[in-house]
């Protein structure tokens, strides 16, 4: 689930860089999955801790607070979200958010095969 939110993420920031959708809609589209994303890091995280896979939560410690330290960040708003459909336009913030996506995108996709490579490890190793 958190390779497609990242994948939504970069797709609808590409969409408002190139002018196909109101910012207004846009917002209201990625706002909504800002604290489920979060949610789920953190529960995966919790298995983590619970089956002792201390490399694996050290590894995923950094992006949990760089989300808390972004999110305690974000600008007044009226509902849970990150982005401000007044400021997401600004050249600097959409280039922001854009670099942010494919950052996350990057880190899930190689702690995909990451857990992959330790669950097929574990399987043959017992």
């Amino acid at each position: 689930f958190l390779i497609f939110f990242a994948i939504w993420q970069i797709i609808a920031f590409d969409e408002l860089k190139t002018d196909y959708k109101n910012p207004i809609d846009q917002c209201n589209s990625l706002n909504p999955l800002v604290l489920p994303e979060y949610a789920i890091h953190v529960f995966y995280n919790l298995l983590f801790l619970w089956a002792f896979e201390w490399l694996t939560v050290l590894l995923n410690l950094p992006l949990i607070a760089y989300n808390v330290y972004r999110y305690s960040k974000r600008p007044v708003m009226s509902g849970p979200g990150l982005y401000d459909p007044t400021t997401i336009m600004n050249a600097d913030i959409l280039s922001y958010c854009m670099k942010e996506g494919w950052g996350k995108l990057a880190f899930y996709l190689l702690s995909f095969f990451y857990y992959l490579y330790r669950m097929i490890y574990v399987l043959v190793t017992y």
